[in-house]
């Protein structure tokens, strides 16, 4: 479809950004995103928190801060008894209140399959605004959360995950990039972030560096996962995204015979709510793991650096 230029748009979907920002005036930019999908656990109010903490992960991504909210929900009214909606929307509700985010209300519609997430509006000095590219040579890459929750809910729907890593996952796609994002604001000098959602590691990975002058090199053995994914990866729970992940970015990506292949697969899984992932100077990165670590985020971890040897293209060693 054309694209309508303004220069009061500052990004919108032709670079696959987390969110869209709209300068109002010099010192302030609106930041808006939008995001909703079917049940990944099978407890209602546990998805109303993921889907929540999806949606206003996305503004984070941007270092942005979120503000309002409006639900967005398809329910099978005639067919599942509306306290399972209530406890969706209760869910939500909490990821909202964690986020100081106001509810301003939203729509629903039947549907014959239950969905549901936010339209988010956030608020950033246009000067201030993160984006997925811009990485520069020498940056080092942290990202923020373990990988595998796309295999752990295609597993989930076998019945094939025990619950320590159920509640592993869980608590991974509950918890909101608010702090993550607040330390590594307040460390400096980011030169790019996304955070790690549908595409996968590898596909968010590829955002960054897509006809660009910078490339990524990777440290299989540093990638935080999450423990027994493996096991369930080698078994055969592979989600269909990770396929259509793999197939559409392979290209962009080199892996070395020195990364393990359920290593790489597990890189383009579909994650849900994932970590942020964000390049910074080398000298800096290092004491801000540290400084995550101490606060609670516990994965926070360099996974590569940035080069200009290869440009436009990831290799994983």
């Amino acid at each position: 479809m054309p694209l309508i230029s303004d220069p009061r748009l500052l990004t919108g979907y032709e670079h696959a950004e987390d969110a869209g920002v709209y300068k109002i005036s010099d010192d302030l930019a609106l930041v808006q995103t939008l995001d909703f999908f079917t049940p990944t656990v099978d407890d209602p109010y546990t998805f109303g928190q993921i889907a929540a903490t999806n949606a206003l992960n996305d503004i984070y991504a941007m270092g942005a801060k979120p503000l309002t909210a409006m639900n967005i929900v398809c329910f099978p009214i005639k067919t599942m008894d509306k306290s399972v909606l209530r406890e969706v929307l209760r869910g939500g509700l909490n990821k909202m209140h964690e986020a100081g985010v106001l509810l301003m209300g939203g729509h629903s519609v039947e549907d014959n399959e239950i969905k549901y997430g936010l339209s988010v509006t956030g608020t950033i000095h246009p000067d201030k605004v993160l984006y997925n590219r811009g990485a520069r040579p020498g940056d080092q890459l942290i990202l923020t959360k373990p990988l595998g929750t796309g295999i752990v809910s295609t597993a989930l729907k076998a019945d094939a995950v025990h619950d320590a890593l159920l509640q592993k996952s869980i608590a991974c796609m509950t918890e909101l990039n608010k702090k993550a994002s607040e330390l590594m604001l307040a460390a400096g000098d980011i030169h790019s972030c996304t955070d790690i959602t549908g595409f996968g590691f590898l596909g968010h990975a590829c955002e960054t560096i897509e006809d660009s002058d910078v490339g990524l090199r990777i440290f299989s053995s540093a990638i935080p996962i999450l423990e027994g994914v493996r096991d369930l990866s080698e078994t055969g729970y592979i989600p269909g995204g990770l396929y259509r992940n793999r197939d559409f970015r392979i290209a962009l990506v080199e892996k070395a015979p020195s990364c393990p292949d359920w290593i790489f697969d597990v890189c383009f899984d579909p994650q849900t709510a994932g970590g942020l992932f964000f390049s910074l100077p080398a000298a800096k990165a290092q004491s801000l793991v540290e400084t995550m670590h101490a606060a609670g985020i516990t994965n926070a971890t360099i996974v590569g650096d940035v080069t200009s040897e290869h440009p436009g293209r990831i290799f994983m060693e």
